[in-house]
């Protein structure tokens, strides 16, 4: 039964009792505009100069001047742009892939086989290692002048480089390693959303004869909306971002390079592969905002793309 507006619940009281949630949560919404707005308009605003990042170096302001640069101007803009079509086929690859192989693995790691448990530790360790620590593993194991893949490939009377090789033979193996690095994470959302599902549902449609791709098409597939959703679109943000990774196993390198780590080889001189090279924090942060812009859209066209599926669904 509706309450009368004079009998309504009021759960914070009236008057200046009222407004105790919002002064609750002042601190909590300033702080977050500190850490996170703060930084991101100033990087909006750096892009629009000649910042080093250097102390005492002057700083002007040079308008459009980066932008246009990075993307319209010479030979530069050209390997730019080269970076970000890399860029949509690094994320393409990234995200079907892990998504892909969670699934699997996620669907076998939820039946009743001996020793899952430690299956799903070990498929979920790398997550924990970090970007670094899972880079120089990978760089140690393809090392080719003597890592163990190399000294195996030598055996047989092969040669390969691995990351030494060809520029796109270097790319792929980023990928596998991005991969390696998150489908623990996949993987773990799939069987918590597995785990909802009412087991009641599969019992019932066994009675009327479903066998297994039916099962997954009609009630686990629909039922795992949520975890789908959530996966899909980390999957497509977290590999836009990535660049550490490139950082760590290949370094700067003509052919490989991502926006990502563009915008870090940029602002902190690596572009000739070494610290030496002149420091461009105001043309990084020019990169970094169409990198932003990227995600945006890219980031935007999914969630509405998961909306839609949410409501066929879910209703």
């Amino acid at each position: 039964m509706a309450l009368s507006p004079t009998k309504k619940n009021y759960v914070f009281g009236r008057g200046l009792k009222a407004w105790a949630p919002v002064l609750l949560l002042l601190p909590g919404f300033g702080f977050y505009l500190l850490i996170a707005v703060g930084p991101s308009l100033a990087t909006a605003v750096y892009s629009f100069t000649d910042a080093t990042g250097i102390r005492g170096a002057p700083v002007n302001w040079i308008g459009f001047e980066n932008y246009d640069e990075f993307l319209f101007r010479g030979l530069a803009s050209r390997d730019n742009l080269a970076a970000l079509t890399r860029t949509l086929r690094f994320s393409f690859f990234v995200t079907t892939i892990q998504f892909a192989l969670g699934l699997g693995l996620a669907l076998l790691l939820n039946q009743r086989l001996r020793g899952r448990t430690i299956f799903r530790t070990l498929f979920f360790l790398p997550v924990i290692l970090g970007a670094v620590i899972q880079g120089l593993m990978w760089k140690l194991f393809l090392y080719p002048g003597g890592g163990p893949v190399s000294k195996a490939w030598e055996w047989m009377g092969m040669q390969s480089e691995f990351l030494g090789g060809t520029p796109q033979e270097a790319f792929i193996w980023v990928i596998v390693v991005q991969i390696w690095a998150n489908v623990g994470i996949t993987m773990v959302i799939f069987l918590a959303g597995m785990q909802t599902i009412d087991t009641t549902l599969y019992e019932a449609a066994r009675i009327d004869g479903a066998g297994g791709w039916a099962l997954f098409k009609s009630i686990t597939w629909p039922q795992l909306t949520p975890a789908i959703n959530t996966n899909f679109l980390l999957n497509i943000i977290g590999s836009l971002q990535a660049w550490q990774l490139f950082l760590v196993l290949i370094g700067y390198r003509p052919g490989t390079q991502v926006l990502g780590y563009l915008v870090f080889a940029e602002g902190f001189g690596q572009t000739s592969g070494s610290v030496s090279a002149a420091f461009r924090q105001g043309y990084a942060a020019a990169a970094s905002i169409v990198l932003f812009f990227l995600v945006l859209v890219l980031g935007l066209s999914a969630n509405w793309f998961v909306a839609r599926r949410e409501r066929k669904y879910l209703g």
